[in-house]
């Protein structure tokens, strides 16, 4: 049995909780999977649709983590078949029992922003305690990777293994006529799907949107996701006067997400770093990429490990509202997205989640 320890987990959406539910997937074709995780709106039915045995864990936030690690340390004790437990951050492996963890292989994923704390700060001492307890850190990026290292965790047990993502899905005939109706006859038709945070940029993105318009006078920008800047966005797309450019979205349907992927010309998210939060990897650009659709990410983080430059994307300075006008501007001018988006598909191949398990079993074994 592996037995999954996340706070992240679908259907929230993000890129940890993509990673998690595409992890914990992938682990069913090799054993049975028990996921403890937070409850979420429609995770009912989310889990009733799954194979794996998910446990929720409902209650005021401040107490959650607390009764969730005693309901995981409860059950490593009384199940002798665990394989492995596998962790989706330090946080969700802090108050598990390390004499219990003992029993199996212990494998705690890192993303750079959780990371990100001064070396001898309250933080970081707990994040060290924290990932001591673990076998295996997986890394989600070398950026990922290199930002362990130097905040002091122990090098020695680190690897890195990029996220996977699922083949893509056949989308059915109404989520593609509802995502035209969306787009209708836009070009550029461009998309962001991430967290509403200052650190995706949307706001340097608006305002290449902004600029973008007397050029082409039919662009459509499509942002899925839900945040702390939701308003601040909404406010800055009406003080622009592109509101009419812009759409916003949220809580919409998996299918019609990807719908919406898969028709547009261009994947936009040049993230950038606030403050100590900063983009571990990028697994959006993965999936846009499986649906045959090309990037453009910020040079801050890790998405140049899943962006080559000038080969299936761009990688720009997301705090340069030139560089990403002029990256935009390029990419769609030269016809360079067709060319990018058709290599980004080939490529996307070696992030196969058949790929990618082979490499947990590898360390499991």
């Amino acid at each position: 049995m592996f037995l999954v320890v996340t706070r992240n987990f679908p259907p929230d959406i993000g890129g940890t909780q993509t990673l998690m539910g595409g992890l914990s997937e992938s682990l069913l074709n090799h054993g049975p999977v028990k996921v403890f995780t937070y409850e979420f709106p429609n995770s009912n039915l989310y889990d009733s649709k799954s194979k794996m045995n998910i446990e929720r864990i409902k209650g005021i936030k401040l107490f959650r983590k607390y009764r969730k690690a005693n309901l995981v340390n409860n059950f490593i004790n009384e199940n002798s078949n665990i394989r492995s437990v596998l962790t989706d951050h330090w946080k969700s492996l802090e108050l598990l029992n390390k004499e219990q963890l003992n029993k199996s292989k212990t494998i705690c994923l890192l993303h750079s922003k959780e990371i990100n704390h001064d070396k001898g700060s309250s933080l970081n001492k707990r994040l060290i305690k924290s990932t001591d307890k673990a076998n295996f850190i997986i890394a989600n990026s070398n950026f990922t990777k290199e930002l362990a290292i130097k905040v002091g965790i122990n090098s020695s047990k680190i690897k890195v293994i990029f996220p996977g993502v699922p083949k893509p899905k056949v989308i059915e005939d109404k989520f593609k006529t509802e995502a035209e109706s969306i787009f209708k006859d836009a070009f550029p038709k461009i998309i962001t799907v991430a967290r509403l945070e200052k650190r995706k940029s949307h706001d340097k993105v608006l305002m290449a949107i902004k600029n973008l318009k007397a050029k082409f006078p039919n662009i459509k920008y499509i942002c899925i996701g839900f945040g702390k800047e939701e308003n601040n966005l909404k406010k800055l797309s009406k003080e622009l006067s592109i509101e009419k450019e812009v759409i916003f979205l949220k809580n919409i349907d998996e299918n019609l997400k990807l719908a919406l992927i898969a028709s547009s010309n261009l994947f936009l998210m040049p993230s950038r770093i606030d403050k100590k939060s900063v983009e571990g990897f990028g697994i959006s650009f993965i999936e846009a990429a499986s649906y045959g659709v090309g990037s453009i990410g910020g040079k801050d983080g890790g998405a140049s490990d899943a962006i080559e430059h000038q080969k299936n994307g761009l990688i720009c300075d997301g705090n340069s509202l030139d560089e990403i006008y002029s990256s935009i501007n390029n990419l769609l001018s030269n016809k360079k997205y067709l060319e990018y988006g058709k290599i980004a598909k080939e490529n996307c191949i070696k992030f196969s989640w058949d790929k990618i398990i082979e490499k947990y079993k590898k360390i499991l074994n």
